[in-house]
């Protein structure tokens, strides 16, 4: 790809097949009365950045722990948690009663969205952000199969076929996206692609390209612009075959953020972002690490690309926490 922060998001893809892990330098014997040990995290490429940024900050603040993260996808991560692999699970959709009934305890940290993706480069691109695509086209495209082409999308006489991608990984970006339209993840239609930074890559090499991506995965955080190469075309809330001015808004990563926050942009494919443990967590450090979050934490979510929990939210993941002990 032609821009570096992209090619590191997708160097993720490749070492999280071998466990690419976060891990505390020194290590040193802890002092009387400080924390020590490890923690061990797996699962949602759509938490992971920040997972590691939180992590980074922990282990400053308490030089004796470690914190182990790899990214694989929201599915590997719960399977990892629910057979005690790992301690936490990052998860990107909605805890399901079959986990819950397996243990899964969760516990909201951060919001994000998932987003539709085209290549910068479709010919069409000024009719797709004029038009906009419906919940409804969404689904005849990525459920039902019933529009191929761009100009069936569009209404135009183009025959330039639609080439539709999706995520091969069990992942709560999938999920979210398919429980959009009203479907799973095994019900979406396209050529299945390894990871976030995976589709993010296909969309970006394939002009007539259609996916869709994790916010920081559509967004360079520096620019707050979409990266070189990707346009987000907007999704036609009302259905009336254009996009209105209360429809726009995402011409960068602060007003599509506001617009998650504020509700304009629906859940699903907005939704919370979760850390997920069989049954509540009793590692102090594991504990200690979730209100670090939760707390101290917070701050650094804005700048990382995510939308902060309110108020509300805080005090009630916290008192879940405290229960538990």
């Amino acid at each position: 790809m032609k821009y570096s922060t992209m090619k590191q998001l997708l160097a993720v893809t490749v070492f999280a097949a071998i466990a690419l892990t976060v891990i505390s330098c020194g290590g040193r014997k802890a002092k009387p009365g400080e924390l020590s040990g490890k923690v061990t995290i797996s699962g949602a490429f759509a938490l992971y950045p920040l997972a590691v940024q939180w992590a980074d900050e922990f282990m400053k603040e308490n030089p004796a722990v470690r914190i182990d993260i790899s990214a694989g996808g929201a599915g590997k991560g719960m399977t990892d948690a629910l057979s005690g692999m790992v301690d936490l699970a990052m998860v990107s959709r909605e805890v399901a009663k079959e986990e819950v009934n397996n243990g899964a305890w969760k516990i909201a940290v951060a919001k994000d969205a998932v987003l539709p993706t085209v290549n910068a480069s479709n010919p069409f691109l000024a009719d797709i952000l004029s038009k906009g695509i419906s919940k409804a086209r969404l689904s005849a495209l990525y459920k039902e199969g019933t529009i191929k082409y761009w100009g069936e999308l569009l209404g135009t006489a183009s025959v330039d076929k639609i080439n539709l991608y999706t995520r091969s990984d069990a992942c709560g970006a999938a999920e979210m996206w398919a429980s959009f339209i009203g479907g799973h993840q095994e019900n979406l239609l396209g050529v299945g692609v390894f990871g976030d930074p995976g589709i993010a890559d296909a969309v970006t090499n394939d002009k007539f390209a259609l996916g869709y991506n994790n916010l920081i995965y559509a967004f360079d955080l520096k620019t707050r612009k979409c990266y070189p190469g990707i346009v987000i075309p907007p999704i036609d809330l009302n259905g009336d075959g254009k996009i209105e001015p209360e429809e726009r808004f995402y011409e960068s990563l602060d007003s599509i953020a506001s617009a998650i926050k504020d509700g304009r942009y629906p859940s699903p494919p907005s939704r919370n972002l979760y850390f997920v443990s069989k049954g509540a967590p009793t590692n102090p450090i594991t504990i200690a690490f979730l209100k670090f979050i939760l707390t101290k934490g917070q701050q650094h979510i804005p700048t990382a690309g995510y939308i902060q929990l309110n108020d509300e939210k805080i005090i009630e993941m916290l008192k879940m926490i405290d229960n538990q002990q």
